[in-house]
């Protein structure tokens, strides 16, 4: 298949290994950070709404609990809010972040949004090209079209700034930005559903995504801040059909993000070699389990953080349970299946377990890893396959962390890795980086996670750490 061989040789490069770490430059070059938010000079900017009423977090993961809300600016602007938008300030010393509802890898944040919507009140007569500003919670509009999408309809676009990634993590970067994508689709789908809305992503090209928002017009962009396409969503209250615009020569221009660049040349070559058409997945069945009452979702979402630092407490087996079953409502990872590293939760022995979230897969998972392993039955997907204290191994292959041995469980995934490239070529590389972290968007508790990517060419005791 097309690129397969560009995308094992990036990934084999790419990894951590005990002996070294993967290519950067080592220190940080705070001189060259990258400004975290794009404008556009000259755009128009469109002001969104603040909308504080929320549904309860549980109805979001209830199937037609909500009612399904009429597309306007008070529901785009929510949209957006409880999305990509901007849940706190912090500062410290003299310095301030923005944090934002959709996580990211350092708080770079390399992905970018593109709304195009119908002709709507408080925005345009005409259907529209904007980009969502989340410091200013506005639209910066882009282009005004003739053609008309559906009404009820609209689309949104989500790119990546690789560079953003690439100024802190240099050759790995573009895996996070992968990872930062599907978290930001998740967060869109999950804001969605707040509004009884569906969200899903389509099959097209690349360069089509490309072109639907100017980011193929590479005049407007400094060559090292130019931004790949990810992926294209549909949210509609409607049944009809896609329309794809035509974008024509657009006047604004991107501001510079840094005043100088290190240059990754692999970083371009994975690229280029995973565009194409994105591929849809199977979607995972899952058995519906009644959520427990919750807070509003608002409240939820913007209060969301990563974890700095972990105190050693346990959580107990209902909480627990809580956090696996929110995972099986990202319907499109049916494939993905966790391995985790249980350190302190109450009614469960420390040790080794997998959570299966697809139960066509158990056999065969059985199969390839390490056949010592025990694999008791704990219901409902969960088996554990060895007994032991692996605080010291969760810390080891977590970079040496002590937030992956502190917290009550640290967990990374299994997936079907060469399957899903033989089957799609190097996008299907791509899709498995958004598939990987969609499930953690929209988790009510926060976790520290591993990553390890199961490869069935590899050995079978790839998974067979000893505490």
């Amino acid at each position: 298949m097309k690129n397969i061989t560009t995308a094992l040789t990036y990934h084999d490069s790419t990894k951590h290994r005990p002996q070294r770490y993967a290519a950067s430059l080592g220190y940080m070059d705070w001189a060259t950070q990258a400004n975290p938010f794009r404008h556009y000079e000259d755009a128009p900017l469109i002001a969104l709404s603040h909308w504080d009423v929320t549904p309860p977090y549980h109805l979001l993961f209830e199937p037609d609990a909500l009612p399904v809300a009429p597309l306007c600016h008070e529901s785009l602007s929510q949209l957006l809010r409880y999305s990509l938008g901007l849940a706190a300030i912090k500062s410290q010393g003299g310095s301030s972040w923005a944090l934002r509802c959709n996580a990211s890898s350092g708080n770079l944040q390399p992905t970018e949004c593109y709304v195009i919507a119908p002709a709507m009140e408080g925005i345009s007569s005409q259907s529209t090209l904007s980009h969502y500003a989340p410091r200013e919670h506005a639209l910066e509009l882009l282009h005004t079209y003739d053609e008309k999408l559906p009404k009820g309809t609209f689309l949104i676009a989500l790119s990546s700034i690789i560079w953003r990634e690439a100024w802190k993590y240099g050759e790995r970067s573009w895996r996070y930005c992968q990872l930062d994508a599907g978290h930001a689709y998740q967060a869109i789908k999950t804001a969605a559903a707040m509004l009884g809305w569906e969200c899903q992503i389509q099959s097209v090209e690349s360069t089509a995504i490309a072109s639907l928002c100017g980011l193929d017009q590479t005049e407007r962009f400094d060559p090292h801040e130019h931004e790949s396409p990810d992926m294209l969503l549909r949210i509609c209250a409607s049944e009809e059909a896609l329309i794809l615009l035509s974008t024509p020569k657009l006047q604004t221009k991107a501001n510079l993000l840094s005043p100088a660049h290190h240059d990754w040349p692999i970083l371009k070559i994975i690229e280029e070699a995973t565009q194409g058409i994105y591929p849809i997945t199977s979607p995972l069945q899952p058995q519906r389990h009644t959520p427990l009452p919750s807070k509003s979702a608002g409240e939820i979402i913007l209060k969301r953080r990563s974890a700095q630092a972990m105190d050693g407490s346990a959580i107990t087996e209902i909480q627990f349970r809580q956090i696996l079953d929110s995972s099986l409502f990202c319907s499109e990872t049916s494939d993905v299946h966790f391995m985790m590293f249980i350190h302190r939760v109450e009614g469960l022995s420390k040790g080794l377990y997998a959570f299966i979230r697809d139960s066509d897969d158990l056999e065969e998972l059985k199969k390839t890893m390490d056949s010592t392993f025990l694999w008791e039955d704990y219901n409902n997907g969960l088996y554990l396959l060895s007994q032991g204290d692996y605080r010291g191994v969760a810390q080891r292959i977590s970079c040496n962390q002590e937030i992956a041995k502190e917290g009550a469980f640290s967990f990374g995934m299994v997936c079907k890795f060469a399957e899903s490239l033989e089957l799609h070529g190097a996008i299907g590389y791509k899709n498995l980086y958004h598939h990987a972290f969609s499930p953690f968007t929209i988790l009510p508790s926060v976790v520290r996670l591993w990553i390890r990517e199961l490869q069935h060419r590899y050995p079978t005791k790839i998974y067979s750490p000893h505490p």
